[in-house]
């Protein structure tokens, strides 16, 4: 069964999501995982391109775009199917995609906006009436 980790973080700027993602994709990815991440749209996924090759001195994560490639260690959609991939999704829409549950771990980031929070209480709620495990990691 999927489990579910709410990674919870004390700051409320739209920079924080991207930020705490490339943070759990840097150490998943060190971890050996391949990932998914889903983003709110084309140009989050854009955004977090970009600080994946900044985020960090020395450090590099090989990633792509959805729209490039399905394939790789790390790929960055927007709405699209992934193929190939059913170890972690980083989910930082902020509705559930329909293709969670392949997974075998999910992570939700959820800053201190309200409709981050608003979102992420509904995910909490969706996620535990089905009965995944949950776990929640303050930051």
């Amino acid at each position: 069964m999927t489990r579910v980790d709410f990674y919870v973080v004390a700051d409320a700027s739209p920079g924080a999501r991207l930020h705490v993602a490339a943070r759990l994709v840097d150490k998943a990815h060190r971890q050996g995982h391949t990932l998914f991440i889903h983003t709110t749209d084309e140009a989050e996924a854009e955004a977090l391109d970009d600080l994946l090759w900044t985020f960090r001195p020395g450090s590099f994560i090989p990633h792509q775009l959805a729209s490039d490639s399905s394939e790789g260690p790390v790929v960055l959609g927007w709405g699209q199917e992934p193929s190939g991939h059913n170890d972690v999704l980083i989910n930082l829409a902020l509705s559930q995609p329909a293709f969670f549950s392949r997974f075998q771990r999910v992570a939700e980031v959820v800053t201190q906006d309200a409709t981050s929070l608003e979102a992420m209480r509904s995910a909490w709620r969706f996620y535990k009436d089905r009965g995944y495990p949950l776990q929640k990691h303050d930051l």
